[in-house]
């Protein structure tokens, strides 16, 4: 499962340790997560995101 990018802020989405704190689980690919996911650090959404 590849890494992605937030290309607002630099936060890097690892699949590995997923977004506990915002309902993703570890092992949770970056395509299973829901549209409406935001970025953790500074809000935005997943069409903000690229391949680390």
């Amino acid at each position: 499962m590849d890494k992605y990018r937030c290309i607002i802020c630099d936060y890097v989405y690892d699949p590995a340790q997923g977004d506990p704190g915002n309902g993703i689980a570890p092992g949770t690919s970056f395509e299973d997560i829901p549209d409406d996911w935001c970025c953790p650090l500074c809000g935005v959404d997943k069409s903000n995101f690229e391949p680390a």
